[in-house]
């Protein structure tokens, strides 16, 4: 089995793997072009991030600052924006639904490293999907880990780190994050 295939298999791979290297680096250069990419023009930089994420919905709005992993691994919906600084390590597969909002210094982490000492020395890495529904805020300084699903119109309180599930409706804040309460989103 490939180190591609244990990734998408979420077994632990090798991090330092020839052909995963070789799409990192086609992320980052992606990332450094739109870095350098005015934001007069928005148009390129739109193209950019189009041809960097997995796929894109409409009014895609990404402030600068921006960082992931592959890129390739990351799905948006309709009206997405993000906030400065927003960092998605999307080694395994991360779904973002409409009409969310992501603020200053979030982080997605679908990606951690073996608990073992020997694990981390031998470059190992293990992934699992993050999923985000529809209109879902996550306040800024917050972290969302792998295997986390966040249900459609939930907010993530600023500075929380979310570790599990997140139902409908939500409002949960803390770290760990726990819900505060639910709330009310006529249809």
């Amino acid at each position: 089995m490939t180190e591609i295939e244990k990734l998408q298999n979420g077994l632990p791979y090798r991090m330092d793997d020839p052909e995963l290297q070789k799409i990192h680096q086609r992320a980052l250069l992606l990332l450094e072009k739109l870095k350098y990419t005015s934001v007069a023009e928005e148009e390129k930089q739109d193209e950019i991030l189009r041809e960097l994420l997995g796929s894109a919905g409409t009014n895609l709005m990404i402030k600068p600052g921006f960082l992931c992993d592959l890129g390739m691994n990351i799905h948006v919906g309709d009206h997405f924006l993000t906030n400065y600084n927003v960092t998605i390590l999307d080694m395994a597969k991360v779904t973002i639904g409409n009409n969310c909002w992501l603020g200053p210094h979030v982080g997605i982490f679908a990606v951690a490293h073996p608990m073992q000492a020997q694990g981390r020395i031998d470059m190992l890495g293990i992934a699992q999907p993050i999923t985000i529904g529809d209109n879902v805020w996550i306040g800024g300084n917050s972290v969302v880990l792998m295997g986390v699903t966040i249900g459609k119109n939930a907010i993530i309180g600023a500075g929380s780190v979310v570790n599990r599930d997140v139902p409908d409706n939500a409002l949960v804040a803390g770290n760990p994050a726990k819900i505060i309460k639910y709330i009310d989103n006529p249809s």
